[in-house]
């Protein structure tokens, strides 16, 4: 792949830029009523309001770190290796964020290098021209990675005005989404262009990259295959799936749900306890993905009727889940520990059009996954591990009036032993096949950054 200095494309469109600003200023007021508005969830939003707008970082990582943004905790999770190889190479490291969620993430992954000063752990500001500029003049990083699908214009503009060296990491990009860029015309191509570089997960990333004109792309595979799960986790999940199993009992993870899709869930699942089918009926652990709605949804399994606990009301495993119809997973951090406890993953964001979240967490600790429609977000993904065997589609359309196709599907993993066997050994091998993006990762941003020197 050639690569040519990211100041050559993505010239800053001056009219929309200077329109994009004026909204910024405007809607200032707006995000920071916003972050007090959330703060009834926790006051944790109100800490570091400063950092949001380019100021208040009290101990400045010294100059030349290697910059990250992982904007929420999946991206968060998903760097964790790429972290982890920087730090061991002797690199200091700046992580950002934009949500709270992720930096709670980054704190309980890296709190040790936090606490020793190879981390510097902050906020990425709002996108203001001013922000922004005290932000790079601060920290004056060496180089620059954004995860995923991140793409902040003054940001990104800036980053190639003063020759910073800015590249899309793990990128993705959605059909739709790829159509939303260029709805923008040039403005949005361009945008893109002004990376450095764009290093895809998948043929189909790439592609639709290649499409807006970016010019140095390269697949290097997803950094979620080499996630590491947590041992003590994993452990802690094979002995409460032990204590289930000498009650002859099965459990369903419905996982990272979404709004609306809960509600889905729930009616199915009383569809399927009614149905007098099992013996044993088997258990429910629901485990939503935003932790400021666990409220909401604990008021919602009551009202379905189920007998149902906190997975917070547990110290250590939950002994007593026998009497239980429905688990709420209202714990953060845990998800190798539901997965590894759980015969069969329920996959959420793939049942209403949210693109489906993480199936690559799940197969890694060996369990069979049961996705909806919807999974562009993990479009590649999906699709391998439904051809290896690691997962199943559900056959039909999955709405609150009709849950029969998720009913049935329940059912007929449930009912075959045998077959969620054969998918949980197909899971854990489709995890082992995909790994190495770290190491691809690696090699390309050297060879990148040595051309660009």
């Amino acid at each position: 792949m050639s690569v040519t200095s990211n100041s050559e494309y993505g010239a800053r469109p001056r009219f929309w830029f200077a329109i994009y600003q004026l909204l910024w200023h405007l809607l200032l007021p707006l995000a920071i009523v916003r972050l007090v508005w959330r703060a009834r969830h926790s006051f944790d939003y109100l800490y570091h309001i400063p950092e949001r707008l380019g100021f208040g970082f009290d101990k400045p990582i010294k100059k030349g770190a290697i910059w990250i943004h992982a904007v929420s905790v999946g991206e968060t999770r998903a760097a964790q290796p790429l972290i982890e190889a920087y730090l061991k190479r002797g690199e200091s490291i700046l992580l950002t964020h934009m949500t709270l969620n992720g930096r709670r993430t980054g704190q309980q992954l890296f709190g040790k290098e936090i606490a020793a000063g190879q981390i510097r752990q902050v906020y990425l500001p709002y996108d203001l021209c001013w922000c922004v500029e005290h932000f790079l003049k601060t920290f004056k990083p060496k180089l620059g990675l954004f995860m995923e699908t991140e793409a902040w214009p003054t940001v990104v503009f800036r980053c190639a005005e003063i020759g910073l060296p800015l590249f899309l990491v793990n990128a993705r990009l959605s059909e739709r989404s790829a159509r939303r860029v260029n709805r923008f015309g040039k403005a949005g191509r361009t945008l893109f262009q002004a990376f450095a570089g764009v290093l895809a997960q998948t043929e189909f990333d790439a592609e639709r990259y290649r499409s807006l004109g970016v010019k140095n792309v390269l697949i290097t595979g997803n950094l979620k295959f080499d996630v590491p799960l947590d041992p003590r986790l994993l452990a802690q999940g094979k002995e409460w799936q032990k204590d289930l199993y000498l009650g002859g009992r099965l459990m369903v993870c419905a996982a990272s749900t979404r709004d609306g899709e809960e509600e889905i869930i729930l009616k199915a699942w009383k569809d399927l306890v009614l149905s007098n089918t099992f013996e044993i009926p088997p258990l429910l652990c629901l485990v939503p993905r935003h932790p400021e709605r666990f409220t909401e949804v604990a008021n919602q399994i009551h009202a379905a009727d189920f007998k149902f606990r906190r997975r917070s009301e547990w110290s250590g495993l939950p002994k007593d889940s026998a009497q239980l119809e429905v688990l709420l997973g209202d714990t953060m951090g845990e998800m190798p520990m539901y997965y590894s406890a759980s015969n069969l993953v329920v996959m959420g964001g793939s049942l209403l059009p949210f693109g489906g979240q993480n199936l690559i967490e799940a197969c890694a600790a060996g369990c069979p996954v049961l996705l909806g429609e919807h999974t562009y977000n993990f479009q590649q993904a999906a699709l391998d591990a439904i051809a290896i065997g690691a997962a199943k589609r559900i056959q039909g359309d999955v709405l609150l009036g009709n849950t029969l196709a998720l009913t049935d599907s329940l059912k007929e993993l449930l009912l075959n032993p045998a077959e969620l066997m054969r998918m949980q050994e197909a899971a854990q091998v489709y995890s082992i096949e995909h790994q190495g993006a770290t190491k691809k990762i690696l090699a390309a941003l050297d060879q990148q950054i040595f051309s660009l020197s």
